[in-house]
């Protein structure tokens, strides 16, 4: 063998990486990033842990408080389970707490025994959050005793000792740990889309109680979460304002390890919205278990119709999309060992479960369908409606192709597009009203900023068919200008422009168009969103002049600022539309990089955003007269 020095590549420029030296060399690959995600991924890997000893039967109230140290949030995460062992592990001859802080792939979740089924299965969420953190404090109470022992970025500073005992017989952990600045670039808790985490537990533990408790303000704010009857509370947050087509159907049922927890229900609305999780831990990206539960509800569907020949409605071929609008609800799964893919846990990749899923949900929903003919014919009539729209749409978007809409005269002469053709470096500017697109089409950089101008305000797709939609000009010409296609055809790989930017007046008109258009985007491009092409530009409100001196404020507390600094003796003006400004004004407030603010959309709370566009753009008009008037003392500036 030649041992000789090969392009400078030896043994000595091998290194090896201790478990939290490795983690801190590479946290993404534990929780995804180093932003706002990971720093709330690891107040997860804690709660997760106390949500295992709930599953397990031995936890019933969860406490997190956040603080902040330093300009940094603080966590602190309280169970009333059975509290880490701190015995001495045999070989080892160290403290189980300590290995299980320190070691990676260590922790009771690998034989089934402690734990029958677990979210946290590599054994190294606590040793992740100790690794990444300035400072961890473990507090155990068991066996009557009350155990405390420090960590800073994944070593022990401290041996485990006793510091006292309890009497009250409430066992359990307490682990507090404030995430290190030197690996994050965010340093605060994403508040709202831990509070969708927590509300989604609280439904899939009925009878657990988890409480939040907010002492990063002047005011302590504090928010309890429970739920009596579970899912089907769920089912009913996720449904609310929408009118019910069908009953809710719920099916529990295990094979072998697997058990299989699924409520659904069909509701007068054009989408379709499932939610999954596997041992209590939401997949977004859904996996083989979604895709079990869908392919079930489509052949069940099916093959009732050919066993009831009657109950066929029409002579239309049904495909799945029919079978799944208007459906909601929660699948939750529960099984040992389920093999995610990545740490984040965002997709389930067992290939057996989709079997399982598959199998008992169409047991299942066939026999409720042959039980309640009723129901089932309601449930067919949306099918089939479904059905109706698809193929009306399909025809209305062949016209249209035939007629040229897609690409044709329709694009001629309104989009203004860039001459850079690489999507990375593109952006396209979705503009209200003539006069705005004048102005933006002057004042824009025509190497990479593209002007759609749109006419007067668009088609509300909340209340309308696929059929009205693909008819409608306007949506058309984004649609082409985007180059993603729609429905069948989307491909949000195709996108041409890397930022889509919503530029309207600072008006409620402004505002309605801008609502408008997100709707759209939300119901059939919503990938987009969820990848980060989705912007809001922001225009000014007012123009402040004081002899050469000019300023422009984006609220009405920058102009008290801008009036301070200038003196009370400026001249005000308030623009009403986008149209009052010339060219050079426009792309120096609101287009140019250096200077524009913009608020990019994203979705982190999905069954809110959901029920909150049904309620402002559905039909219930009651609904909507309610949110508004609850809300009515949220709007900062009113513009009549």
């Amino acid at each position: 063998m030649d041992t000789n020095d090969s392009n400078g590549y030896t043994a000595k420029d091998i290194t090896v990486l201790s478990g939290p030296q490795g983690i801190r060399k590479r946290p993404a690959m534990y929780i995804g990033s180093t932003g706002p995600q990971g720093f709330t991924h690891l107040l997860y890997e804690v709660l997760d842990n106390s949500i295992d000893e709930a599953m397990a039967g031995y936890c019933h109230n969860i406490s997190i408080v956040l603080e902040r140290e330093d300009e940094v949030d603080t966590a602190e995460v309280s169970d009333d389970g059975r509290g880490i062992p701190v015995d001495i592990m045999p070989k080892i001859n160290r403290p189980a707490l300590e290995v299980i802080m320190t070691s990676i792939h260590a922790g009771g979740k690998f034989e089934n025994k402690a734990y029958k089924v677990s979210g946290g299965l590599h054994g190294v969420g606590l040793t992740v959050v100790n690794s990444l953190s300035e400072y961890t404090t473990v507090t155990v109470r068991r066996d009557g005793k009350t155990y405390r022992q420090e960590f800073s970025r994944g070593a022990p500073v401290s041996k485990l000792e006793q510091i006292g005992e309890y009497k009250d017989g409430t066992s359990g952990t307490t682990i507090k740990f404030k995430p290190d600045r030197e690996i994050f670039s965010a340093l605060n808790f994403d508040t709202i889309e831990l509070e969708e985490r927590i509300r989604d537990l609280s439904y899939l533990n009925k009878g657990v109680t988890i409480t939040l408790v907010d002492k990063r303000g002047e005011q302590q704010k504090e928010k309890r979460y429970s739920s009596q009857n579970g899912i089907l509370d769920f089912l009913g947050y996720i449904t609310e304002h929408k009118e019910s087509v069908s009953n809710p159907i719920l099916i529990s049922k295990s094979e072998g390890s697997t058990e299989v927890n699924a409520i659904f229900q069909y509701v007068s609305a054009y989408n379709e919205n499932l939610v999954s999780f596997v041992n209590k831990i939401k997949t977004p990206e859904g996996g083989t278990h979604l895709t079990g539960f869908k392919t079930a509800i489509t052949r069940a569907i099916t093959n009732y119709i050919q066993r009831n020949p009657k109950k066929q409605k029409e002579n239309i071929p049904l495909e799945g999309e029919d079978t799944r609008e208007g459906l909601y609800g929660i699948i939750s799964i529960m099984l040992q060992n389920p093999e995610f893919e990545g740490q984040t846990k965002e997709k389930l990749g067992n290939s057996a479960v989709k079997s399982i899923v598959d199998s008992i949900v169409y047991s299942e929903f066939s026999r409720y369908l042959e039980e309640n003919p009723q129901e089932a014919g309601r449930i067919l009539e949306k099918v089939y409606g479904a059905a109706r729209a698809r193929e009306s749409a399909k025809r209305a978007r062949e016209l249209s192709r035939k007629k040229g809409i897609f690409d044709g005269p329709l694009l001629s002469g309104k989009l203004a597009d860039c001459t850079e053709s690489d999507p990375e470096k593109t952006e396209i500017f979705i503009v209200e009203g003539d006069s705005a697109a004048g102005s933006s089409k002057q004042g824009r950089d025509r190497f990479y900023q593209a002007i759609l101008p749109l006419r007067g305000k668009v088609l509300n797709v909340e209340k309308a068919t696929d059929e009205k939609i693909f008819s409608n000009k306007e949506l058309h010409m984004m649609v082409a200008a985007f180059g993603t296609g729609i429905r069948e055809t989307f491909d949000p790989n195709k996108l041409r422009y890397n930022k889509i930017i919503l530029l309207t007046d600072a008006d409620v008109d402004g505002s309605h168009i801008r609502t408008l258009l997100m709707t759209f985007l939300y119901r059939y491009m919503r990938s987009l969103i969820e990848r980060g092409n989705l912007y809001i530009a922001q225009p000014p409100l007012y123009k402040i002049s004081k002899g050469k001196h000019v300023k422009y404020a984006y609220s009405d507390a920058g102009l008290d600022e801008a009036l301070k600094e200038l003196g009370e003796q400026s001249t005000v003006q308030r623009y009403k539309g986008l149209g009052e400004m010339n060219p050079e004004q426009l792309w120096e407030t609101t287009m140019d990089p250096k200077s524009r603010v913009l608020k990019k959309v994203s979705i982190r709370d999905a069954e809110k955003a959901d029920a909150i566009f049904t309620t402002l753009m559905g039909a219930d008009v009651s609904e909507r007269r309610k949110f508004l008037e609850e809300h009515s003392t949220e709007v900062s500036f009113l513009d009549i």
